[in-house]
């Protein structure tokens, strides 16, 4: 009798543990939008399914317009999203704290180097320990594009922010045709630029 109870007891963990995990993967996007640092969405290369739509709106969603900014760039200068109208651009959000922001980075200037997209680094200077930690993060890994600093967390608010790296493929048209909540490597990176017109 006892083997019994203790046989359902481990019967119903086993199935208690099995029935959590498929459903903390079926809601995984939900969870996503937290805090946590996650990993761009898996697609089956069904076009149909990931097309966008066209839209005159300003928005965050795909085939929106993204909205308009104006940053500061660590060199002092200042840098306006609309400037760049025409040009295909890279928006990324990240912090020198952030190990998949580190790991993506790399990736994000053989990007540069290979392709004529304009990247748009955004930093999250209000989340770093010391303002120090950019020019020195920078230099280490050898970034040659623009770091903007988003003091006051102003454009990290607009844009909805919640995991780091957050990154935002913009067209020539000034539309959002892909986003990632994570860090993407370098073939996501060209396989999306090539979408875009």
């Amino acid at each position: 009798m006892r083997n019994a109870i203790i046989v359902i007891i481990v019967l119903g963990i086993l199935g208690w543990v099995s029935y959590d995990f498929i459903s903390s993967n079926n809601t995984s996007s939900e969870n996503e939008m937290g805090n946590k640092i996650t990993a761009p969405p898996a697609t089956n290369g069904d076009v149909s399914e990931n097309a966008v739509v066209e839209s005159e709106d300003i928005g965050l969603e795909l085939g929106e317009i993204a909205p308009d900014f104006e940053l500061e760039t660590l060199d002092g200068e200042t840098a306006k999203l609309s400037d760049f109208r025409g040009e295909k651009v890279l928006l990324n959000f990240w912090a020198t704290w952030c190990p998949p922001c580190r790991a993506e980075m790399p990736d994000m200037q053989k990007f540069h180097e290979d392709t004529n997209v304009n990247i748009l680094a955004v930093n999250l200077i209000e989340t770093e320990s010391s303002p120090q930690n950019v020019p020195e993060f920078k230099d280490e890994l050898g970034l040659t594009f623009p770091i903007l600093l988003d003091e006051g967390s102003e454009l990290t608010t607009e844009y909805k922010i919640m995991a780091y790296p957050t990154s935002f493929m913009i067209d020539t048209n000034g539309r959002i045709q892909y986003k990632a909540f994570g860090a993407i490597n370098y073939d996501i990176m060209i396989q999306e630029f090539e979408k875009m017109k």
